[in-house]
């Protein structure tokens, strides 16, 4: 309210006519009041005489709002909008404002007064905005010029003395102390000058007859007026009067009205009826013919016509409320013999809704980041409608789907804040569309679109579609076989988004995954890096993780299952019947054995798994095949007819195994089967067919061996034998010495061999030994109890003993059955 009070002082002084000093001392103490209460947001106000060179310091901006020249730098100073900035520059680099072209007040303001225009400069990092006003002090740099350069009056020499003549009024583009101040008018006996003040201020001079006129005398008068403006220096601008004296004509015309008001819109088009002035003029004839003209043409001769006849104003040129508000008309109406008067005719204007509201950014921050906090600045900007009144209320309004709202501390200034938190991944860019609206009837707007970028932030770790992967390849593959890709998707942008593919450092069966598997970190294609046995291992299960380029890096783990396939790359293998090299594993059939009898079954196992372990049995050859069948599925050999005494004893079937697989795998296996009933006579046929059997070349080497190992067993079993006699013939000497009663103690069902000859309660044992352990088992049976028969060519003349011990022990009447070793 005090810088208010101060600056309406200042105003009143010049519109008194004070001096120039004064008011520009009034006007530095209202720069430094306004400067010493503004900080941020202060409003500086400079004033500055018209036409001053280009360059010319207007004012120190940095030391007037207390910043240092740095922070001009720093935060980017600079004049972004107002009025007529053209005018002016900012020297951020020493912190001054200069003249950028020359001003001149005149066009600059017209007839406006004061005249003075303003402009906003800003800074960022932190945003300062601030109002600068600059007044054009009036410079006389002009001279008072009439609208005409002769004035021609008829003035009758029955004009009594007194008589007004209007001389109108000059017209000087300066204001205040440099307009017009005073008329005179040249040395002469009738006429004296007199000069008046309008509304507004505006002077204007009139001729009062001082002596009445004398035709026969002076016929014609030549005078001169001049007007004198008050500048310093000061300057003149001169008329000419020319006076011919005419008859009697003793009255002049007399307006009916000294004040005529019109209003008319600004919109109103060429040739619209403003109003219409009337002077009557109580003279007969031609002496009461009136006719009327503008005094000051030269400023709204373009604009307005009248009609001097009917004195008529009419609309002859385009208005613009936002240039003049009204206008104010000086007419004069004279009649024939120069007498006249004259009135104003004050013509209002009525503002019409025919401007827009303007838009003008100020600054404006793009890109932003996704993650920046509400409220972020994102732009600056001011609107402006030059119409008046409601006309020029404007409204501001942006978009309501948008994460973004206005805030205004100013009139007519707004800044653009983001309201929420901003996702680049769901919206990339902004178009915010700024709408300007007027409180018009009917409603003006304007908009402006702003085109914001949301900069990336790492906020998004990469995403798999799922969280396990599953994927097969078949055993026995090639190194470096390419078996699955793995994709992952990340919304973030450019780097953020940039996908490597890492395998996590596990081991799979003791050994490392990275033995097994390799991940291409750039395509996330797997690799594998050797070849997988489905026997060994059924499936392998990696962590592979895949990390953004961020910073930090953001990552995720996905599971990849590979499912090892088998194929078929083992064949069957035969556990039953045992194939061994150097002995041959005879299976027995009764001859009294029925059809379908369970002869033998083979028995195969397949390490591959399905069908490829499907096994079926086939018999591929067969001593006699009308004999002997094998169950396809469950490789069971039977009898497929009754046995025959016809029939050989000594029978050879070959069975091949076969799996399922595609290529199939087969084994094969030789089963001897013996039909007989007794033991000889299958002993005999096998004797002479294990002679027939080949040797490998190793087989000498295993028969020393063997009977080196039973020689010294054998030794071995006999020094124990005598040593233990020994022992027991001392015993027996001992106790014999010794005078003692010698009690034989045996035990419990013990029998002396001495007297029966038999053990009845002994054990009997039996070993059956090969002479090769790595190509043969061992087969532990009693000749009585089973119809298998263990055959080793290294025991044949043992066998051939045995045999005749039996026959001996037949002669003697006993059983030939099993030989049985005691065991004590």
């Amino acid at each position: 309210m005090f810088l208010i009070t101060v600056y309406r002082r200042i105003n009143c002084f010049q519109s008194q006519g004070q001096s120039l000093d004064l008011v520009f001392l009034w006007r530095v103490f209202f720069i430094m009041a306004a400067c010493s209460i503004s900080n941020i947001n202060a409003q500086i106000r400079y004033s500055v005489p018209e036409e001053m060179k280009k360059g010319s310091l207007i004012g120190n901006i940095a030391h007037d709002l207390g910043l240092d020249v740095q922070r001009l730098r720093s935060g980017r100073a600079r004049i972004v909008s107002g009025d007529s900035t053209e005018y002016v520059e900012l020297k951020s680099d020493k912190g001054i404002l200069v003249v950028k072209e020359r001003i001149d007040r005149e066009q600059l303001c017209a007839e406006t007064t004061p005249c003075s225009f303003t402009f906003e400069i800003i800074l960022d990092n932190p945003v300062e905005l601030h109002h600068v006003t600059v007044e054009i002090l009036d410079v006389n740099d002009h001279a008072p010029a009439f609208p005409k350069d002769i004035i021609h009056f008829e003035i009758s020499e029955s004009a009594t003395p007194g008589s007004r003549f209007q001389l109108g009024s000059a017209d000087d583009p300066d204001v205040g102390v440099n307009c017009i101040q005073n008329y005179i008018i040249s040395q002469n006996d009738n006429f004296v000058l007199k000069q008046h003040a309008r509304q507004g201020g505006v002077k204007y001079a009139e001729m009062v007859l001082q002596k009445p006129l004398d035709r026969e005398q002076d016929p014609r008068l030549f005078l001169i007026v001049t007007a004198i403006d008050g500048g310093n220096p000061r300057r003149s601008g001169n008329v000419k009067i020319e006076v011919n004296v005419l008859d009697a004509n003793d009255n002049a015309p007399v307006f009916n009205q000294s004040v005529y008001r019109a209003t008319i819109t600004e919109t109103s088009p060429i040739g619209t009826y403003i109003t219409t002035v009337n002077a009557s003029d109580a003279d007969s004839g031609t002496n009461s013919l009136v006719s009327y003209s503008f005094t000051n043409m030269k400023v709204i001769g373009h604009i307005f016509t009248l009609d001097e006849r009917t004195g008529v104003i009419t609309l002859s040129g385009i208005l613009d409320y936002e240039k003049a508000k009204k206008y104010e008309i000086d007419i004069e109406a004279k009649d024939q013999g120069g007498l006249g008067d004259s009135a104003k005719v004050i013509i209002d204007l009525t503002d019409v809704n025919d401007n827009t509201p303007t838009i003008s950014v100020m600054s404006f921050f793009t890109p932003v980041s996704e993650d920046s906090p509400p409220s972020t600045t994102i732009a600056i900007f001011s609107v402006k409608d030059v119409d008046a009144g409601d006309n020029g209320h404007v409204i501001c309004a942006i978009d309501r789907n948008i994460p973004f709202k206005l805030l205004s501390s100013l009139r007519n200034y707004y800044t653009l804040v983001t309201d929420a938190a901003l996702d680049r991944e769901r919206v990339a860019e902004y178009n915010i569309t700024i709408t300007a609206t007027d409180s018009g009837s009917p409603a003006l707007s304007s908009q402006k679109t702003l085109n914001l970028k949301v900069s990336d932030v790492n906020d998004n770790p990469p995403r798999f579609q799922k969280s396990v992967y599953t994927t097969y390849v078949n055993e026995n593959n090639q190194p470096g076989l390419s078996i699955f890709t793995l994709s992952a998707q990340d919304h973030d942008w450019n780097q953020n988004a940039r996908i490597s593919y890492l395998l996590d450092e596990t081991t799979v069966g003791g050994s490392p995954v990275s033995s097994f598997i390799s991940v291409n970190a750039d395509s996330g294609v797997v690799h594998v890096l050797r070849g997988f046995d489905y026997e060994q291992m059924k499936n392998v299960r990696v962590c592979v993780k895949a990390q953004d380029g961020g910073s930090p890096p953001l990552s995720t783990n996905v599971t990849l299952e590979i499912i090892i396939q088998d194929q078929n790359d083992n064949a069957p293998q035969v556990l039953y019947p045992v194939q061994t090299g150097a002995s041959v594993v005879a299976e027995i059939v009764p001859r009294a054995a029925e059809v379908g009898y369970l002869v033998t079954k083979v028995v195969a196992v397949d390490v591959d798994s399905g069908q490829n372990a499907w096994l079926s049995y086939k018999l591929q050859k067969a001593t006699d095949r009308a004999l002997f069948e094998v169950g396809l599925q469950n490789g069971e050999i039977r009898t497929v007819r009754q046995v025959t005494d016809k029939d050989a004893v000594k029978q050879k079937l070959t069975v091949v195994v076969e799996d399922n697989g595609k290529p199939s795998r087969s084994a094969v296996v030789s089963i001897n089967v013996a039909v007989a009933d007794s033991f000889p006579e299958v002993l005999s046929e096998f004797t002479d067919f294990t002679h027939e059997k080949q040797y490998d070349d190793n087989l000498t080497f295993y028969l020393v061996l063997a009977l080196a190992a039973v020689s010294f067993l054998f030794i071995t079993c006999v020094v124990v034998i005598i040593s233990v006699k020994v022992y027991r013939w001392r015993q027996s000497r001992f106790l014999y010495q010794s005078n003692l009663p010698v009690i034989p103690y045996y035990p419990p069902h013990y029998a002396d061999t001495g007297v029966t000859g038999t053990l009845p309660h002994g054990y009997n044992y039996e070993v059956c030994m090969t002479t090769d352990s790595r190509k043969s088992d061992c087969k532990f049976s009693t000749l009585g109890g089973q119809n298998v028969l263990m055959v080793d060519q290294s025991f044949a003349e043992t066998m051939q003993r045995a045999m005749k011990k039996n026959e001996l022990l037949e002669d003697s009447g006993e059983c030939p059955e099993m030989v049985r070793s005691p065991i004590i």
